[in-house]
């Protein structure tokens, strides 16, 4: 495995990420392809073993229960102080003013809540998993530093969202003294690259570290265009995102095809190098929910991509309205 810094932050990554989207209830929440505690069990074994330190949750996915899965797993192996623990938070978990939203009360209920699932008493890494316009940037800046200042949190982050609302939450942060954010998750892969027009520029120049999700593009770059897997048919939000310039898609999965060919690689390989490839990328979140999409993702660290390959791939994008936000 390969580590380096999150940005130019103090935290130490791994280059891959373990997402624990796919770990949970099935009954509970928007994802029903979840796998269990057993199930998670080898997967997560696997990659510590591998020397992957960062997985990454929220307390939404699986209406917390991945939370639960991954704390229980991590106290299992008695490493808790030896990873990155992230999760986030924003989306709606229940009723009221506390159960949703990035206001002071609802930051900190959720984060209470958060750590209670996961069974610790700090998370490395606290992500606003959106942007609220309906609160205040200061009172959400605030009550994050206050999470740092009082040892439940040690680094906050942010996902997905225009780079004109990380700025000035970023600024709001510096102008008061505030954490600031060293992360960036985003979308980002071969059929979705929007964010390196303003949001990876302007996190290079800062200094922010970027994770980044679905390098895989929720499995459409790991098979042939028009493959379907079992995830693809009951992912509703998946549903909307790559429905953009489909020919621009197909001849970008067929690149993919022809580069890993060439290197006896596998798809999902060639996609996951081109990624850690980025200048901005720190570390790309992957989501197994089989050992085996674990140890093929692993492979990707050793593919060398050329100049020329990478042209290949990059070559049929075409621009595209950002979705995901």
């Amino acid at each position: 495995m390969d580590y380096t810094r999150m940005g130019r932050s103090g935290l130490e990554v791994s280059r891959l990420s373990l997402g624990c989207m796919g770990f949970g209830h099935a009954d509970r929440g928007t994802h029903p392809w979840t796998i269990g505690l057993d199930e998670a069990r080898p997967i997560v074994r696997a990659a510590l073993d591998a020397g992957i330190t960062v997985f990454d949750t929220a307390n939404m996915y699986s209406h917390g229960t991945s939370e639960q899965i991954i704390g229980t797993l991590l106290n299992e192996a008695r490493v808790r102080d030896e990873v990155v623990l992230a999760t986030k938070v924003f989306v709606p978990m229940g009723p009221g003013p506390k159960g949703r939203g990035l206001s002071r009360a609802a930051i900190f209920a959720q984060a209470d809540a958060s750590l209670k699932r996961l069974g610790t008493d700090y998370i490395d890494l606290y992500q606003i998993h959106r942007y609220d316009p309906e609160v205040p940037i200061e009172e959400t800046m605030e009550a994050l530093h206050d999470l740092v200042r009082s040892g439940r949190v040690r680094y906050v982050g942010a996902s997905s969202m225009f780079v004109w609302q990380f700025a000035r939450a970023q600024y709001t942060a510096a102008m008061h003294g505030w954490s600031r954010f060293i992360s960036m998750q985003d979308q980002y892969n071969l059929l979705m690259r929007e964010e390196e027009r303003e949001m990876h520029p302007f996190c290079l120049e800062e200094g922010i570290g970027v994770m980044g999700w679905s390098p895989l593009a929720r499995g459409r770059l790991a098979m042939e265009w028009g493959a379907v897997s079992d995830r693809m048919q009951t992912d509703e939000y998946g549903k909307t995102l790559y429905t953009y310039d489909e020919e621009s898609n197909r001849e970008i999965v067929a690149a993919v095809g022809r580069v890993a060919q060439n290197h006896g690689a596998s798809r999902a390989q060639v996609a996951l190098a081109w990624t850690l490839h980025q200048p901005a990328i720190s570390t790309a979140i992957v989501g197994p929910s089989r050992l085996s999409h674990l140890t093929d993702a692993l492979g990707a660290l050793d593919l060398a991509l050329s100049d020329e390959e990478r042209k290949q791939l990059e070559a049929p994008y075409t621009s595209r309205l950002p979705v995901g936000f």
